[in-house]
């Protein structure tokens, strides 16, 4: 079987586990109260419950079973470098720290001292270090990096994307949609860079890599608007140590220079640095702006706020799916745009059509406040206005009747049995839940814990 194949078929395995066992997690999410209740800043309306990322990580180990019995994919838990074994046991920890999350609402500093201790793990036990880096200036090529530096550098990484995946999940399937692209990016990086670099095709980064993608296209159903369940901080910690694991291990998988001197000449050295930066340009550029905007303000930067990419795209007057759909193109175009530019002999060509997409974008995203000016000018100076036109989604203001009760057929589930004490199924059935002892808020689904993300 030809590596592509065994790389389709662990995807597939990672997205049907995902998608078969969503049902069962939103189901022990309702049992065990892990559920997002609305909130000011929070775009849903409705009690929905988390923990998809329990889901997410079953795919997940299935497909690394099932890569584990084929011929070629094999190779990959053999060969040296990145130990794929401690990168999963090392994703079954910072699921289970955000499950604890989902569940308990961990303090920052808590979770946080949890995500160092599980990306330790994976950089002493797992092999993944950034061992180090191409510097484009002068003849300095490749840089070496010592394991005093390379370890507490590569946490800081990991720990940047975990955080940086756990901001953007403000809007349903935005996060799980953004990481699929920037994980199918990173698996056509690195499948490149073993082929031209006449490397093994069997590797830590593109096995990585199709397995996250799989993981997400299989919960991305269930949790796309109106969502059903949301990935939780046990989805998002998770998206986010594979994510880092996949970027760092492609960023050392070869020198530039030899791969990529005979394609394009005087292609920065950086290249392999450049290529993860913007496959994670957009959550990294929303956890920057985030940070700068809490600290301006002399707020801790964990402080939640609604003033996130999505959020602003949300209030110049982009719908729901809209926003997540704009969000997605953005997401694609800085990905595949530098992974095509990594990899094709005519550079200029892509960067052309890279600004004549960026172009559109701008336009796209920009309609809605072009319209309501045009209507503002049009009501100042005495002109008829457009007719109100139908929008596919209702607006994300509600009532607070609506908060309680949820709009009819806006999640597909029924708030109110969450809201009055009962469980909900995977089936969507509702039956009587247990009472819950001891529970320290009261609320009317007993214990409900609101942390500061979905």
């Amino acid at each position: 079987m030809h590596p592509s194949f065994e790389y389709a078929l662990v995807c597939c395995v990672a997205a049907a586990g995902s998608f078969v066992l969503t049902p069962l997690a939103r189901a022990v999410a309702i049992a065990w109260r892990a559920v997002a209740m609305p909130r000011d800043r929070d775009v849903h309306a409705v009690a929905t419950p988390r923990l998809g990322g329990l889901a997410m990580l079953g795919g997940l180990v299935a497909a690394f079973g099932v890569a584990h019995m084929l011929p070629t994919l094999q190779t990959t838990f053999t060969n040296p470098g990145a130990d794929i074994g401690w990168i999963v046991i090392s994703g079954v920890f910072i699921c289970l720290l955000g499950v604890l999350d989902d569940r308990y609402d961990l303090d920052s500093v808590t979770k946080l001292a949890g995500q160092v201790l599980v990306t330790g793990l994976m950089v002493t036990k797992g092999g993944v270090q950034l061992s180090a880096i191409y510097v484009p200036w002068g003849h300095a090529g490749t840089v070496v990096l010592g394991q005093d530096i390379a370890i507490p550098v590569t946490i800081l990484m990991v720990v940047l994307t975990i955080n940086a995946i756990n901001f953007i999940d403000g809007l349903d399937g935005l996060a799980a949609g953004v990481s699929a692209i920037g994980a199918g990016a990173f698996f056509l990086y690195a499948y490149h860079l073993a082929v031209i670099g006449h490397t093994d095709i069997a590797a830590a980064p593109t096995l990585l890599a199709a397995c996250l993608v799989g993981a997400c296209l299989g919960f991305l159903p269930h949790n796309f608007s109106p969502a059903r369940i949301f990935m939780g901080d046990s989805g998002s910690m998770l998206i986010g140590l594979f994510l880092s694991a996949a970027a760092t291990t492609a960023t050392t998988s070869g020198d530039p220079q030899t791969l990529f001197g005979n394609l394009l000449g005087s292609l920065p050295l950086a290249l392999p640095l450049l290529v993860p930066l913007a496959v994670l340009a957009i959550p990294f550029m929303d956890l920057v702006l985030a940070v700068l905007r809490r600290l301006r303000r002399r707020q801790s930067p964990f402080a939640a706020d609604k003033e996130h990419l999505h959020h602003r795209m949300l209030e110049i007057g982009h719908t729901h799916r809209r926003a997540v759909l704009l969000l997605y193109f953005w997401s694609a175009l800085l990905s595949f745009g530098a992974v095509a530019f990594s990899i094709t002999r005519s550079a200029w060509a892509v960067v052309s059509v890279v600004l004549v997409l960026a172009v559109l974008g701008v336009l796209l995203s920009a309609i809605p406040r072009l319209r309501s000016s045009r209507s503002e000018e049009e009501t100042r100076i005495g002109w008829p206005t457009d007719p109100p036109v139908a929008d596919e989604e209702a607006p994300h203001s509600v009532s607070s009747t609506s908060l309680l009760t949820g709009p009819p057929g806006e999640s597909g589930e029924p708030a109110e049995a969450l809201l009055a004490g009962t469980e909900v199924t995977a089936a969507g059935e509702a039956q009587a839940a247990p009472p819950v002892v001891g529970a320290p808020v009261s609320s009317p689904i007993g214990s409900v814990d609101v942390a500061h993300t979905r």
